[in-house]
């Protein structure tokens, strides 16, 4: 019985995690409503107010799970390729495509850093995208393909830089010339060959 109210629970939760993320994404933080959140997933207010205690903690668990997805996309867009220099490439290609994805655009890029602030912001894509794009400097520095520095402030310059062409896309920038900039960018770092 036990199993079976915690697989009722994780269903009640995703279910408000999959409509919070339909609802945040195509309204915008500001519009949404937890209680019309949670009768569209088919749960009771009290289940949402349960499990995300409000519209915040919603918000934060949505913000999360789009970050995870969205670095999900850019490890596999990086996997499709051997070569330590074409995994950098087009991981950050598929970093910039996420700004034409209307969740990434709305909730990660517009609502996140000011419903949530930029410091926890920061520690929501700290934890997912930085980290892979400062792992990915990391091997870069040590097959000596860039040249060895701190990583630390290059992963904070390119991850800014990949963050503020994102929403540029998001805002109808044209994605082709945001790519050749990013890739005349990074070539800035390769050394010589």
């Amino acid at each position: 019985m036990a199993v079976g109210r915690a697989e009722q629970r994780a269903a009640t939760r995703q279910a408000l995690l999959a409509e919070g993320e339909r609802r945040f994404a195509a309204d915008g933080y500001h519009q949404v409503v937890l209680a019309e959140v949670a009768r569209a997933a088919g749960v009771t207010k009290g289940a949402a107010y349960h499990h995300f205690d409000s519209k915040a903690g919603l918000f934060l668990a949505v913000v999360a799970e789009v970050q995870q997805k969205l670095g999900e996309r850019v490890a596999a867009a990086a996997d499709g390729h051997s070569d330590l220099w074409e995994q950098l490439r087009a991981g950050c290609r598929a970093f910039l495509a996420s700004g034409t994805d209307p969740a990434v655009r709305q909730i990660l890029l517009v609502d996140a850093p000011t419903v949530l602030g930029w410091d926890e912001w920061r520690t929501v894509d700290e934890e997912s995208s930085a980290r892979h794009l400062a792992e990915a400097l990391t091997e870069l520095a040590a097959a000596g393909i860039i040249a060895t520095q701190p990583i630390e402030p290059l992963t904070r310059l390119l991850s800014g830089a990949m963050n503020e062409a994102a929403l540029w896309i998001a805002r109808g920038g044209d994605p082709g010339a945001a790519e050749q900039a990013l890739d005349r960018l990074l070539r800035g770092l390769r050394n010589p060959a």
